[in-house]
């Protein structure tokens, strides 16, 4: 892995530069086959935006390389009630297919962590699929599985309406 040489910005969504780079990154990683191998629908690429401007709580970050939006770490604030104090939970993290290996994934997890340091959280959390090969990236940067015996965890979803 090589040495991440560009920078890593707070979105603003009111920025429409920023607007559409993460859209643009998210619509990507969707296509691929961590994602779900299939574009955003019509709807959520139309309301992603300005939904998200109505979430105090999402925090999010993007890599830039040489002018060009190459990561994306859509986060949210939670709270931690075993530990009463807040925390970050890593959403999204994507990297263009023709970033990764450049550290792009390294830098975002330590803008989260310096965020999380900032916001005095007690957690940065995620969750990932078992056959993302992002997790070595993951236990590299001291995120942990925890023991199978007492923290295996089961993610469940349950939609609601359309």
């Amino acid at each position: 892995m090589s040495a991440f040489s560009g920078e890593i910005i707070r979105i603003d969504l009111n920025d429409s530069q920023h607007a559409e780079a993460l859209v643009h990154l998210l619509n990507q990683y969707a296509r691929d086959p961590m994602g779900g191998n299939a574009p955003l629908p019509a709807d959520v690429l139309e309301n992603l935006i300005p939904r998200l401007k109505q979430i105090p709580l999402f925090r999010g970050f993007l890599a830039q390389v040489d002018g060009q939006y190459v990561g994306l770490a859509n986060c949210f604030l939670g709270f931690s009630t075993f530990k009463a104090r807040p925390l970050i939970n890593i959403h999204d993290l994507a990297v263009a297919p023709t970033a990764r290996g450049q550290g792009v994934g390294t830098a975002l997890l330590h803008a989260v962590d310096q965020l999380a340091r900032e916001e005095a959280c007690a957690f940065v959390t995620l969750e990932v699929r078992a056959d993302n090969r992002a997790r070595q990236l993951y236990l590299r940067h001291g995120f942990v599985q925890g023991d199978p015996a007492t923290d295996a965890m089961s993610f469940f979803k349950k939609p609601i309406g359309a």
